[in-house]
């Protein structure tokens, strides 16, 4: 695969980097403005949505085979906690691509700062190919489309070796968009960006995988574990935390891989350019 060498490389660089203070920080300061901002949502409206998804549970002839199934295994008390659970199955994703976003948008480019000060990337040349509204943009249309896959595949979600398959898919494609624009946006050119997501799209996308499998950690006990349902206030900020912190990971990640396959790309057209002009040379020199 091209660029293996360097996925591994930028995985060590992004697993050292991340233990430093100023990136726990930097995971700590969108975790709790997603978490203030998701926890006041879900205060507001735990009470009515509860009520309108019972409803919705016991007269819909999708769902109600479900309740039944349930009280006939022997959960008695089934009807009690299948709509919390419904409810928190489909707020996961949307608390998930929600910080995903509001990383990517707003903790990448600060990344992407303390990556370039390191001297292998001091001469690395910034030539803006996106912009604050284009990552703005970008980003949105990402997520829509995320969400939208997320809301057919959700009802499978219940299937419990897809609880495990499909959310690393979906948060790792999700993380490669990401990721992938906001790192570029300030140092290539758009020329060198779809260059560079054509040429390494099956390692970027390996890397947004697996950072997604890393995720798919407290997704996983949040779906299926009861203690999740019952303590889901402790359990949401504790997950939130580790999504942050995988998530400013995987910035890491993108950013040494990304930056340094950006100077390889530079220097090889540099090389390219320089045999051009030898050649030209040679052939203007008389013999």
């Amino acid at each position: 695969m091209t660029g293996l060498p360097q996925v591994f490389k930028s995985f060590g660089l992004a697993l050292v980097g991340t233990m430093h203070p100023r990136m726990l920080w930097l995971s700590l300061r969108p975790f709790l403005i997603v978490s203030l901002l998701w926890g006041c949502l879900i205060w507001l409206t735990w009470t009515p949505a509860l009520a309108v998804l019972s409803e919705f549970l016991t007269n819909s002839l999708f769902t109600n085979w479900i309740q039944e199934g349930l009280i006939w295994a022997g959960f008695e008390n089934a009807r009690a906690w299948i709509a919390p659970l419904f409810f928190v199955m489909l707020i996961i994703p949307l608390i998930t691509i929600s910080l995903l976003v509001f990383i990517a948008f707003s903790t990448v480019p600060t990344i992407v700062k303390i990556v370039v000060r390191q001297a292998h990337y001091q001469d690395l040349e910034c030539k803006r190919g996106g912009g604050l509204w284009g990552s703005l943009i970008y980003s949105l249309w990402s997520a829509l489309i995320c969400l939208v896959l997320v809301m057919l595949t959700l009802p499978v979600w219940w299937v419990p070796p897809l609880v495990a398959v499909l959310p690393p898919l979906l948060w790792g494609w999700l993380t490669m968009r990401l990721m992938s624009y906001d790192v570029l946006a300030k140092h290539a050119s758009v020329e060198e960006r779809d260059q560079l997501l054509e040429k390494f799209r099956w390692p970027l996308l390996c890397m947004g995988i697996a950072s997604g499998m890393l995720g798919a950690v407290p997704t996983f006990f949040w779906a299926t574990s009861a203690l999740a349902l019952v303590l889901f206030p402790i359990v949401s900020f504790v997950a939130l935390w580790v999504y942050s912190l995988i998530f400013v990971f995987a910035g890491l990640w993108f950013s040494h891989f990304l930056l340094d396959v950006l100077k390889e790309l530079r220097q090889e057209e540099l090389n390219q350019a320089l045999t051009l002009q030898a050649r030209e040379v040679e052939t203007e020199i008389p013999y």
